[in-house]
């Protein structure tokens, strides 16, 4: 039988360690696994922590690391890279499956997944940090608010603190198209081509449609057959995604991937614990039935990465705990919609 033992693999990355340092602070002691063993032990021993260095293309070594382990996170991106050797060695010995992307590649590709993790008792729960798991339950709140909703639109607000991993992921996410929902299918329209405005709480402010996996957790949490998710954009930054976008098909080749990769170390630092303190971020979510009636629900919680710490650590904790459901999940199916209200620095609004 395993022990209650917690893994975060990527832990030496920039979340990694915010969710390490998050969870020894709560009395866990998670073993920290990446590929470099020097940086690992150079995080690893002032902590006072476990660590193992493994290489995901290496399966053997990865059953081995993970023989004991009851829960696994995954925080290192690009998850398309990442989550599907981790999550076939957790299948293969019965660890529970976490991690924090916002791909919907990755989502519609572990929910396939569904049926081998029921019959293997394992949990499969991508994106436990921001921004899936707020949507996710605020969501889940809304349509226990507001039964027979036809159509979901949930407008995120924008951020300038960005960390040099999740650029690298989204320079490989460019595309054409934006991902939506449309009576239960998910289909695409071009990139600008779905501009509207939503209240963060002190006014209007312009927001435009994106591919985010908030398409994919929310219809099978709630059910909502009409579903849209948009980010808070300014002038510039909207004329600057769709430029990217417009040219996803020359920007995905090879050369220019590895010249987008290379700005990454032209980046400012990984934001700091200074920058991050005090700031948030809001979720607005609208649903409206086929009578066109409406209801508002806006959820503030705190900065992106400080919240993906306090969520991720959260629900690992419950899944040490027993608290898990087998099977491809979503946090709202699992914890309800209530589960974000209980993390610190959470505030809900119906309007």
């Amino acid at each position: 039988m395993k022990a209650e033992r917690f893994m975060i693999y990527g832990a030496t990355g920039y979340t990694g360690k915010l969710i390490a340092r998050m969870a020894q602070e709560q009395g866990l002691l998670p073993v920290l696994v990446g590929r470099s063993v020097e940086r690992l032990k150079a995080m690893a021993e002032p902590l006072g922590l476990e660590y193992r260095a493994v290489h995901l293309d290496d399966a053997d070594q990865l059953d081995i690391t993970l023989h004991d382990v009851t829960v696994v996170l995954n925080a290192a991106s690009p998850f398309s890279v990442t989550a599907f050797p981790l999550v076939d060695a957790c299948l293969r010995t019965g660890t529970h499956y976490l991690d924090i992307t916002g791909e919907i590649a990755v989502f519609e590709a572990l929910y396939r997944r569904d049926a081998e993790a029921r019959s293997r008792t394992v949990m499969v729960l991508p994106g436990v940090g921001f921004v899936i798991v707020p949507s996710d339950c605020l969501a889940a709140h809304l349509t226990r608010r507001f039964p027979g909703a036809h159509s979901l639109q949930l407008g995120i607000s924008r951020t300038d603190l960005i960390s040099r991993g999740s650029f690298r992921t989204m320079s490989e996410l460019l595309n054409e198209k934006v991902a939506i929902r449309r009576e239960a299918e998910i289909t695409s329209v071009p990139t600008g081509g779905l501009e509207r405005s939503f209240d963060y709480g002190e006014g209007d402010r312009l927001s435009t449609a994106v591919s985010w996996a908030d398409v994919f957790t929310a219809f099978l949490t709630t059910g909502i057959p009409n579903i849209e998710v948009y980010v808070e954009m300014n002038l510039i930054e909207r004329g600057v995604y769709w430029v990217h976008n417009r040219f996803a098909a020359i920007l995905n080749t090879t050369p220019w991937q590895l010249i987008l990769k290379a700005q990454v170390e032209l980046l400012p630092e990984d934001p700091s614990d200074e920058e991050r303190a005090g700031r948030k971020r809001v979720i607005v979510a609208e649903a409206k039935d086929r009578s066109g009636r409406r209801a508002i629900s806006r959820l503030q919680v705190p900065e992106s990465y400080t919240f993906t710490a306090r969520s991720a650590v959260a629900i690992a904790k419950k899944v040490l705990q027993g608290e898990f459901k087998p099977g491809f999940q979503t946090p709202a199916r699992v914890y309800g919609a209530d589960f974000v209200r209980s993390l610190a620095g959470v505030v809900l609004e119906d309007l």
